[in-house]
């Protein structure tokens, strides 16, 4: 006998990384009795119907948005509000309205204002990713052992939110609830910052006249191999995200730089041994997240993913 299905119709609005990786996980799961999808481009709606990973594929996002129990944005923040706009006149009253951006604060003043009061509104973060984009990109185990942060406005119905939950768990993911704000705080220290450093470090050494181009990738060492991955990201969705979160992203910059300008003067002077205790205690930071089993302290080439075991029958 099989379990039921989370939900009845789940639509995905946009179809990246995240979105093909949702519909490959809820259909491994059962999760839903239908996925329906849809995305910007006919060219990318095309591709969708090829992979075969969606019951339907549809033109606009309204006719996504039609009759689903679950509606999820997989598109960039700068657009949400836009969508939330398109679709309000065509959400069922009980529907649950959700994201997958990696800011929340602005996502809700963008959403909120155009969705009816009879749907549940619950913003999510699944915390995962990779450097590819793209329909092609997806997998099923993306979000195994991975946070999905979910940020319901106040006042939000809690039977909606334990139904969200239930689905993120279902696709793997650990999952927290905490507002908004306190999102944006924590996601720009731990997400943001190193994004837009590595996309400074990376174009710094574009730029160096006295290194070509061709020596920067022969002689990469891990660090800045690690760095040019982060600044692969798709640059659509980060331009988003900082110009959506910039005054958390500004104030943890802020606090980099106070940092950086202490090991400045550090080398400069040849402060030894306070070059020494700030390395030994961020290790320490490195060691923790392996312990908690935010990594694995295995080499970082060729890992394996973790395997979704499938929805038992």
């Amino acid at each position: 006998m099989s379990t039921a299905p989370l939900f009845e119709r789940v639509a995905l609005i946009g179809f990246g990384l995240i979105g093909g990786s949702i519909a490959r996980a809820a259909r491994e799961q059962g999760l839903a009795n239908e996925i329906v999808a849809t995305a910007r481009s006919a060219k990318t709606r095309a591709r969708i119907q090829e992979l075969g990973l969606v019951d339907r594929v549809v033109d606009s996002n309204a006719e996504a948005a039609k009759g689903a129990d679950l509606v999820i944005l997989c598109i960039p923040v700068g657009a949400c509000g836009t969508v939330a706009q398109e679709i309000a006149a065509d959400l069922r009253p009980d529907a649950i309205v959700s994201d997958v951006g990696s800011v929340k604060a602005a996502v809700v003043r963008d959403m909120a204002p155009h969705l009816p009061g009879s749907a549940h509104f619950v913003p999510a973060h699944p915390v995962a990713g990779t450097e590819h984009s793209g329909p092609d990109s997806g997998f099923a185990e993306l979000f195994i052992n991975r946070w999905c942060i979910l940020t319901p406005p106040e006042g939000t119905d809690p039977k909606a939110v334990d139904r969200l939950r239930a689905f993120w768990a279902a696709l793997g993911a650990k999952v927290e609830i905490m507002t908004p704000d306190h999102h944006d705080l924590v996601l720009a220290i731990t997400s943001h910052l190193p994004h837009l450093i590595a996309y400074t470090i990376v174009g710094t050494a574009d730029e160096l006249g006295q290194v070509t181009s061709s020596e920067v990738m022969k002689f990469s060492a891990g660090g800045f191999r690690d760095f040019t991955r982060i600044a692969a990201s798709d640059p659509i969705m980060w331009r988003d995200v900082f110009l959506a979160n910039k005054d958390a992203v500004l104030e943890m910059l802020g606090t980099f730089n106070e940092d950086l300008s202490k090991l400045t003067r550090a080398i400069r002077r040849g402060d030894g041994e306070a070059l020494f205790e700030h390395f030994t205690r961020t290790r320490a930071i490195r060691r923790g997240i392996v312990e908690i089993g935010q990594d694995s302290a295995a080499p970082d080439f060729g890992r394996p993913h973790a395997h979704l075991e499938k929805k038992p029958e």
